[in-house]
């Protein structure tokens, strides 16, 4: 529970590994994880299904694909983290241990990528991962030293948590990753609507998104955070893009390539595309003029840059709807469980830890 996040941003291996660390403790403990799968099957059988069915529906498009195997190995690895809910249900781990971790994680990370954009002089850092991964970790561990910090009680516990939430958005920020800056707005707005329910302080509903905001015009007004420089290139990309430029940028080319993915997705509704073929499609349709070269621009994007978009195209409408289960399914289960915690706390102990573990 430590481990997990705590290596997840400063190590390559860190979140593989908690993985399969967390199947050969099931393993070892096969007869309470057995007993924790039974006790619990009523609320975790349509997350756990949701996973099985995601896994299921690449196992049947692989075969006949160059790539299928490759493309199995994500959600068969997404299936191996399921079985940390066994295990934090068989062996009821302390939750200090995670809170801890996980500031600690986020505290690790922004030392990490600050050193790597102010020392360093790297653009766009990222740790040993992609930046926009890198941003996205980042801000899921902001997100959940933010849980700590309002279900812990002890207050150094709670200060730690605190830290972690700052050094979670800050690590964020320094990425230069805007797709988990546009998530953030959406993240204050369910942690607003889950304020009664999770019955969180008033104080800390309204604090981080100040908090945030105050992150994000703080490493705005300074030149060194690189934040500046990806907003003004964000906006000039998008004015380029309106203006008809042939210019390749990189918000025109998701654009472009969203625009070509609807086009396939036409073409090719329920079993999809796999890369290699759709991506000969998008040059029969840039040689003819119908598509910007500019999808091509070295380095050539590997995939349309939208999950959903990518899952519909490869994968059809079947794929996408097993892609959309694996996200509402688990936000259906936690929203079920946070209804249920006010009224019935002494029970309820084991359920958030499953659900953080879920979180995680």
């Amino acid at each position: 529970m430590l481990l997990f996040p705590l290596l997840s941003l400063v190590t390559g291996f860190g979140i593989g590994l908690a993985g399969f660390l967390f199947l050969f403790t099931a393993c070892l403990w096969w007869r309470g994880c057995l007993a924790a799968l039974r006790a619990h099957w009523p609320q975790t059988r349509w997350v756990l299904l949701a996973f099985l069915l995601h896994l299921a529906c690449m196992l049947v498009l692989a075969p006949g694909r160059p790539h299928g195997v490759n493309a199995v190995d994500g959600p068969l690895r997404m299936c191996i983290a399921c079985t940390a809910m066994l295990v934090v249900q068989a062996g009821r781990p302390s939750l200090r241990a995670l809170w801890l971790g996980v500031a600690g994680g986020a505290l690790l990370g922004a030392g990490f990528v600050g050193w790597q954009r102010l020392a360093l002089g790297m653009e766009r850092p990222g740790g040993l991962l992609n930046p926009i991964t890198f941003g996205d970790l980042a801000l899921c561990l902001s997100l959940l030293a933010l849980v700590g910090a309002a279900a812990v009680r002890p207050a150094a516990l709670r200060g730690i948590a605190a830290l972690g939430v700052v050094c979670g958005l800050a690590a964020s920020l320094l990425t230069g990753s805007r797709g988990g800056w546009l998530a953030l707005p959406a993240a204050f707005v369910l942690l607003a609507a889950a304020r009664r329910q999770a019955s969180l302080p008033r104080r800390l509903v309204l604090g981080v998104p100040v908090l945030a905001c105050a992150l994000a015009f703080a490493a705005y007004a300074v030149p060194q955070t690189g934040v500046h420089a990806r907003v003004a290139v964000g906006v000039e990309d998008v004015q380029r893009y309106l203006a008809g430029s042939p210019v390749a940028t990189s918000i025109g080319v998701r654009l472009d390539l969203w625009k070509a993915g609807l086009r396939l997705a036409a073409e090719h509704p329920w079993r999809g595309l796999d890369t290699p073929a759709y991506k000969r499609r998008m040059h029969e349709w840039v040689a003819a003029g119908e598509l910007s070269p500019a999808v091509f621009a070295p380095p050539e994007p590997p995939h349309m840059h939208n999950d959903a978009l990518q899952a519909l195209v490869t994968r059809g409408m079947p794929g996408l709807c097993a892609w959309a289960g694996i996200l509402l399914l688990p936000f259906l289960f936690f929203r079920t469980q946070l209804a249920r915690v006010p009224g019935a706390q002494p029970r309820a102990r084991p359920t958030q830890r499953q659900s953080a573990a879920l979180a995680g």
